[in-house]
């Protein structure tokens, strides 16, 4: 038995008992534990019965997209935006790394010699970023979710969490294109440059 709306196999006895009449003749609701679907059909010989079927996938990542670890060099700018106009306004801009990577969001580390404790210390602030991935660069205008100054041996340097609140439809579409090629395993190699 499948599901009409997605094919699965993997049905069960819906919540509901049908009306008697259809019970008699073998019809039941069912429910499809893939997409959700309840329906009405037939179970000859009641094999079906109420108890979820188990599920192989691992639910290690349950995030809304998979993220992955990188080390991509990244140039970051503090990002202000004009009432008036609603451009932005960047500063000078800080060389640093994208540590991890999803379509929705970011983690940026760089040293912050150019920007001070007070540019990071509000959640939300923006930042202008570019990362070079290696099928092309990307801009992307991001808001901090996270902000941590990190001490140590030699300069203290800034882990900052970030979803993306801006890119263009070209670029969003690279990022799209470099993040599939990451889940399927497929080798990303970098573009050649136009001469």
């Amino acid at each position: 038995m499948q599901c009409p709306r997605c094919g699965s196999s993997r049905i069960q006895r819906g919540f509901e008992d049908a009306f008697l009449l259809f019970r008699m003749v073998g019809q039941h609701n069912l429910l499809c534990n893939n997409c959700g679907l309840e329906f009405r059909g037939f179970d000859w010989f009641g094999k079906l019965n109420r108890t979820p079927t188990s599920d192989s996938k691992s639910f290690k990542n349950r995030r809304r997209a998979p993220r992955f670890k990188v080390h991509l060099p990244v140039t970051i700018s503090l990002a202000e935006k004009d009432p008036e106009t609603g451009r932005l306004a960047r500063s000078k801009p800080s060389r640093g790394h994208c540590e991890t990577i999803s379509r929705l969001g970011m983690a940026l580390s760089f040293i912050g010699s150019r920007f001070d404790e007070e540019d990071f210390v509000q959640i939300g602030r923006l930042l202008f970023v570019s990362i070079t991935l290696p099928i092309g660069p990307i801009d992307a205008v991001v808001t901090t979710v996270t902000h941590e100054r990190l001490e140590g041996e030699g300069k203290a340097r800034w882990f900052i969490g970030a979803f993306i609140s801006q890119m263009t439809e070209a670029d969003a579409e690279r990022l799209s294109t470099y993040l599939e090629k990451r889940e399927t395993g497929e080798a990303v190699l970098p573009q050649p440059r136009p001469s």
